[in-house]
């Protein structure tokens, strides 16, 4: 399975390669969601999660296989012309399953989750991990250790500026039936993590949380609400002035009737990116309307429902929730 992967993303990444990149730009995102198409990460592929260092000349997100049997994080830089590079495989990553990274306040190293061994090959459940940049590239990967790590998994790490750390678990006596999770960073440690209030967490599932780093808002996914269109929707809850979290809010302007999640917005606050799993395909044809090749054309396109990152304006939209 691992061949037949890198034998398609080297496929894919010639394919990039022949085309053009194009200077990318923060500066007018659209009114409403729309595919990242600038960039031309978007494939036929699973594409998910999005981080920007804080300079804006880096892009790191995740692709993977079908049914998430391995996943890897990839990157694009951007050249001194303004246009970006082709997608390559990290440094730190391509072994072992790696997904959803995110960036510390300086941009100086990536946290991510992953289900390399502690010792030894065997993989072991997904934990949440960092690696910091060096002279030379990205240096060796560390795990949190076990205040953070358990026996179940840790996923979707979001670093606030102070160091505080949410995360995405399902532990036994949670809130849920998967919950986001805080771990405080006092003193150069992280404390034990505590899950977050019933503003965020519910009897349901809460994922995926994209934190902003003065912690002023937080933005997440949650399945199975009342209001939730139906395939899981992203929410969002701002601290109030006694600095607590206001009950969360369904982001209706942005959410469709298929999976939507793996938030992430901009340092500069003015652009929202998202995973979404939205697609145009048709349920049903008219009689003798369907071919063999139209139907294997669908799953050759972007949009057959595999994850597409999507991107839009951010500072108005929240203004309206404030």
């Amino acid at each position: 399975m691992t061949q037949l992967f890198f034998g398609i993303l080297a496929f894919f990444l010639l394919m990039v390669n022949e085309v053009n990149a194009q200077s990318y730009s923060f500066q007018s995102p659209p009114d409403a969601p729309e595919l990242l198409r600038i960039l031309k990460i978007n494939t036929p592929m699973n594409e998910r999660d999005f981080a920007l260092t804080p300079d804006g000349k880096e892009i790191y997100f995740t692709i993977s296989t079908p049914k998430s049997t391995f996943q890897t994080i990839v990157f694009c830089q951007k050249q001194k012309n303004g246009t970006w590079s082709a997608p390559q495989v990290a440094s730190f990553a391509g072994t072992y399953s790696d997904l959803e990274p995110a960036f510390s306040a300086d941009g100086n190293t990536i946290y991510f989750s992953s289900n390399r061994p502690l010792n030894g090959k065997e993989v072991k459940d997904f934990d949440l991990w960092r690696v910091n940049r060096t002279p030379n590239g990205w240096g060796i990967p560390e795990n949190l250790g076990s205040t953070i790590n358990t026996q179940a998994d840790e996923f979707y790490p979001s670093i606030t500026n102070n160091g505080n750390l949410y995360f995405t678990a399902q532990y036994k006596g949670g809130v849920g039936r998967e919950d986001i999770y805080m771990a405080p960073f006092v003193n150069g440690t992280y404390q034990k993590p505590v899950a977050l209030d019933t503003a965020i967490n519910s009897k349901l599932y809460e994922f995926n949380a994209f934190v902003a780093p003065d912690e002023s808002f937080i933005l997440f996914t949650s399945y199975g609400r009342k209001d939730d269109r139906g395939g899981g929707d992203l929410y969002l809850s701002i601290k109030d002035s006694l600095n607590h979290w206001k009950p969360a809010v369904n982001l209706k302007e942005i959410n469709s009737a298929q999976l939507d999640y793996c938030p992430f917005v901009s340092p500069d606050c003015k652009v929202l990116f998202f995973t979404s799993e939205r697609h145009q395909l048709p349920t049903t044809f008219t009689e003798k309307s369907s071919s063999y090749e139209m139907i294997e054309g669908m799953y050759e396109q972007v949009f057959n429902g595999t994850g597409n990152i999507y991107w839009m304006g951010w500072s108005e939209l929240i203004q309206k929730y404030r």
